[in-house]
């Protein structure tokens, strides 16, 4: 069990790092963090003892007690050895991520940089652990991708304390609008055209799309798809278009299709997919149902993973750089902390962001449609 005066204690850190507590700016009394906590004051007085002693807080006779201009400190601590870069995605072991990992530490460590990983698993609460040790262990730089990017981020505060300590960070593959953030992402609006405007120039009008709309990318992609049927005069089912979001990405989409498969009559005879997870998946629903790929039913992915090529019906698909993308990154945060270390200048007015056009690569899920 976590001991009072510790849960007071790190309590007050989230509050530093979370940028509540500003550099100098007092902290709450002894009386009041007692009342807060519901704790005695010698239990306040061991939590504050601790983090005077850990450098965090210091006090002033008679005036308080004050948080600690922390970026000062490392600044000093840090000059002769500015080599950790962390990387933060919602995954680190599946799908597309260990090659856009192994693209960005590949360059990395040609400079010399140690590399340290983080996964939120698509977690607005392991982000924020990770922020936190981030933050509390001063790394030279920063590459994210982010969690749920198309919804509303709690942990703004922390990305905004990463901009007061002027420690840079680039996001890759969404980015977080509100902040308006140096990145790296693939055009995927276009990217939903590119991969609709295949399936109707195969004389397909009858077309499924499946989104995950808590990242932005499923929303640029449904654009796209939407977009793909106006400019080509094609009148769309609005029972066509299915959302999900991350935690129903195994079931909501299969239920949906098997539905939609055992409809006499109108079946659809192709499905856009927001990626080549989803798409295999829904290979074994096609399957289920006694259908044939493409014969039957058309299918196109999206990024031109791994699992493209891993089941009998290879797929068509949209190239995503992958390994480029997470070198290209890697590159740009390096060129960022150079300016920033010998200019002094704000890292988020170094650079500039980077969108990837799509590509569509056609294998054997899609054909004419007669």
């Amino acid at each position: 069990m976590e001991t009072k005066y510790n849960i007071v204690k790190q309590a007050i850190m989230s509050k530093i790092l979370d940028g509540t507590f500003r550099p100098h700016q007092k902290i709450y009394s002894e009386s009041e963090l007692m009342k807060q906590f519901e704790v005695s004051r010698h239990t306040v007085r061991v939590a504050i003892g601790e983090l005077v002693t850990q450098g965090w807080l210091y006090r002033e006779q008679g005036a308080g007690t004050f948080c600690v201009d922390r970026s000062i400190d490392e600044v000093s601590t840090n000059v002769s050895n500015q080599k950790n870069i962390a990387i933060i995605t919602t995954s680190i072991s599946d799908y597309i991520f260990p090659s856009i990992i192994r693209g960005a530490e590949s360059y990395l460590s040609q400079y010399g940089y140690h590399v340290s990983l983080f996964s939120t698993n698509n977690n607005h609460d392991s982000e924020q652990r990770a922020l936190k040790k981030i933050l509390t262990q001063r790394f030279d730089g920063v590459i994210i991708e982010p969690t749920k990017s198309a919804l509303f981020n709690p942990n703004i505060n922390y990305y905004l304390n990463l901009e007061r300590q002027n420690i840079p960070y680039i996001m890759i593959n969404a980015f977080y609008d509100e902040l308006d953030p140096l990145s790296i992402t693939m055009d995927d609006e276009k990217g939903g055209y590119v991969q609709t405007e295949h399936l109707i120039e195969l004389g397909h009008t009858n077309i499924i799309g499946f989104f995950k709309t808590d990242d932005i990318q499923g929303n640029k992609r449904m654009k796209g798809f939407l977009k793909a049927h106006r400019e080509h005069g094609i009148t769309f089912d609005p029972n066509n278009i299915v959302t999900y979001c991350s935690e129903e990405k195994a079931t909501k989409p299969v239920e949906i299709l098997r539905d939609k498969l055992t409809i006499d009559g109108d079946v659809p005879t192709a499905i856009v997919c927001y990626n080549d997870e989803l798409a295999i998946r829904l290979l074994d629903v096609i399957r289920e149902k006694n259908l044939q790929v493409p014969e039957d039913i058309s299918i196109v992915g999206f990024d031109d993973s791994f699992m493209a090529n891993v089941t009998e019906v290879k797929l068509t698909t949209i190239q995503h750089p992958k390994s480029k993308m997470g070198e290209s990154a890697a590159k740009m945060i390096l060129d960022i902390i150079k300016v920033v270390t010998s200019s002094h200048k704000k890292a988020r007015d170094t650079g500039a962001s980077s969108v990837i056009d799509p590509e569509l690569i056609i294998r054997d899920s899609t054909k004419q449609y007669l």
